[in-house]
């Protein structure tokens, strides 16, 4: 990675700089397609940007009104004249539902205990759609915005998600779970109120589907199923319970029904790409739109990508180019920049680009080969990102994905640059039970965490330490957050040859306090589909926490975590660093580990100040136990 055009070359500066980026997020269009809202820092805050797609002009709607950090997405009102945001009390996500005007004036639209997620926006404008946990478990509920009355839809024991409301406000359609398999995910409509709820005839028990969007006229639903291993594309005609499906070569995500009903948007993976398809519903005709290898996207949750004139509004990125937003003509395949990307001091050229390349992986790397008493697990084909830093030796960062149901593409990415920057290239590792490769490799991972995952990301370690030799042996990090935090610290007290430091940021390291701990939907998604129930499964849990191993720790390690985080509770952090201090280990700039906890942060956060103080937390353990330019001092 080259120094800023700016010339600029002190680490201080450029550090901020990266820091300071612009983050542009959730873009969704306007009900009659010819304005976009969406999520901006370019004025050194996160506020609500509303774009005039005509002219090309956006306005800031919010003053300081919408959270610091732009992790949760916003939905227009039914009007064009408002929009709905989530506000939480310092990133701890236990949102309240808030409604802005054009004036700027603010107003609290739906406030209950637990977490409220915004799902749909009624076309009459009379009803909000959200997702609580107010009871317990995440349930639909129906704001009446005339009366300000909230009545609960769903009363099931496993979490609810993607509710959308029919054009005509008369029914709802919901996925949720209430087989045995924890696996099984199923569609299901009902009447508006809740009522006569029906589970479509989908896919396969332990199968997932979910809806995407509905038709035009309310007859027909854009549904997503991977009962074929790959994830692919359906029309469910609900008159006759019949589905046709689309696509099957590739992994794909369906976006949204166009407006003239004949037609759709989705997403396919393709290695580390994704790419936006459109098919033809009647003929079945499919279509790759014309964008640069990299990586598409059209809004999460409730954002619509549909404009005015036949046009998309896509957030497009590369990992050397930063996420432009653009407006897509389907009629010409011709793209138009309407918020282009910005780099501050630095070009496009200033940015490390990825190669990928795959390994294949039985799940135990060669360091461990001997010691491993069980069969080797299935051998894998795994693909891996790798950023070269230029720095000759070069010290690595291997830095595993969080999620674990995610994957790593070839996006920008800020903290990727920001390491290369300080001289360390970095490799990500899509690790069974990744995303983007099929339910079965999904499953791979099922009762398994801490097993053949970890070692593909090993595995991968040791294939770039043996292919290039240009990488310093001796300067082997491991950097994550969330599950790649778990990851980081799974890496450090399982390989502990294979690293000299590592950095682990907002991780799990006790399963059961965990599953106690967490909020409700994920220890029914996340821990107990993944690993069963603590009582089901205490040797498991016990197994693969790296508390349990806290004493092979054999490194430098820094521990770092949100004192706000609900996802991942900051007992997670408090408590592997008192099994650290019980084993012997001392804690300091000095000792045998590092320990930070963030105030008024939670689950990691793209608020700049934020970023900039995790930055130079990052930095400052990098140098004194690896080696980089000094940037500052802790904070």
């Amino acid at each position: 990675m080259s120094d800023p055009e700016s010339g600029a070359t002190d680490p201080e500066t450029v550090l901020e700089e990266l820091a300071r980026l612009p983050t542009l997020a959730h873009p969704t269009a306007s009900p009659n397609g010819d304005e976009v809202a969406f999520y901006y820092d370019v004025s050194g805050r996160n506020e609500l940007h509303v774009l005039d797609v005509e002219s090309g002009t956006h306005e800031q709607w919010s003053d300081g009104e919408v959270p610091r950090n732009a992790r949760w997405h916003v939905e227009w009102g039914a009007d064009g004249e408002r929009v709905f945001f989530h506000l939480d009390d310092d990133g701890n996500e236990q949102n309240d539902v808030y409604a802005i005007e054009r004036d700027g004036s603010v107003e609290a639209v739906v406030e209950m205990d637990g977490q409220v997620v915004i799902q749909d926006v009624g076309r009459d404008g009379e009803a909000l759609l959200v997702g609580s946990t107010r009871d317990g478990q995440m349930n639909l509920y129906s704001h009446d915005l005339g009366s300000g009355e909230t009545a609960k839809l769903t009363d099931y024991d496993r979490a609810v998600h993607t509710g959308i409301l029919s054009p005509d406000g008369s029914q709802l359609a919901y996925t949720t779970n209430e087989t045995d398999d924890f696996d099984n995910m199923d569609v299901y409509v009902s009447d508006a109120d809740g009522a006569n709820p029906k589970p479509l005839e989908i896919g396969v028990t332990g199968a997932e589907a979910a809806p995407a969007d509905w038709g035009p006229d309310g007859d027909r639903l854009l549904v997503v199923d991977n009962s074929e291993d790959l994830s692919r594309s359906g029309v469910y005609d609900l008159a006759t319970d019949e589905v046709t499906w689309f696509g099957g070569e590739y992994e794909e995500e369906p976006q949204a029904l166009l407006p003239d009903g004949e037609r759709f948007l989705a997403v396919r993976t393709r290695e580390a790409t994704k790419v936006p398809v459109v098919y033809a519903i009647e003929s079945g005709e499919e279509r790759e739109l014309d964008l640069p290898e990299g990586v598409a996207s059209f809004g999460m949750m409730g954002g619509d990508p549909v404009l005015s004139g036949d046009r998309l509004l896509a957030l497009h990125t590369t990992p050397t180019r930063r996420p432009e937003l653009l407006a897509y003509d389907l009629d010409t395949d011709e793209t138009e920049a309407l918020v282009e990307a910005e780099y501050g001091p630095f070009s496009p050229d200033d940015f490390a680009d990825a190669e990928y390349f795959t390994i294949e992986s039985d799940g135990v790397p060669e360091t461990r080969q001997a010691a491993v008493e069980h069969d080797p697990y299935d051998t894998l084909e795994i693909g891996c990102l790798l950023y070269d830093s230029g720095e000759r030796p070069s010290p690595l960062i291997v830095n595993p994905h969080g999620g674990p149901r995610g994957m790593d593409s070839k996006s920008f990415d800020l903290y990727t640059q920001f390491l290369v920057h300080r001289g360390f290239s970095v490799l990500q590792v899509n690790y069974r039970g990744s995303t983007g490769h099929g339910r079965e490799f999904i499953r791979e991972l099922y009762d398994d965490w801490g097993g053949a995952e970890q070692g593909d990301v090993a595995s991968a370690a040791e294939h770039v330490l043996a292919t290039c030799e240009w990488v310093d042996e001796d300067r082997i990090v491991v950097f994550g957050g969330s599950y790649g935090g778990y990851s980081a610290y799974w890496q450090m007290v399982q390989y502990p040859d294979l690293y000299d430091a590592g950095v682990a940021w907002i991780g799990l390291t006790d399963l059961e306090d965990q599953y106690e701990n967490t909020m409700p939907h994920y220890r029914t998604e996340l821990m107990e589909k993944n690993m069963g129930t603590p009582a089901e499964n205490p040797e498991l849990y016990e197994e693969r926490s790296p508390i349990t191993h806290a004493d092979n720790l054999d490194a430098p390690l820094f521990i770092v975590h949100g004192v706000n985080d609900r996802r991942v509770p900051v007992s997670q952090a408090r408590l592997f660093r008192d099994a650290l201090e019980v084993a012997g280990y001392t804690e300091g700039p000095d000792g045998d580990f590092e320990y930070r906890e963030l105030g008024e942060e939670g689950h990691a956060s793209s608020d700049i100040e934020q970023k900039t103080r995790l930055f130079r937390l990052l930095d400052g353990f990098l140098d004194r136990r690896i080696g980089t330019e000094t940037v500052a001092a802790d904070d």
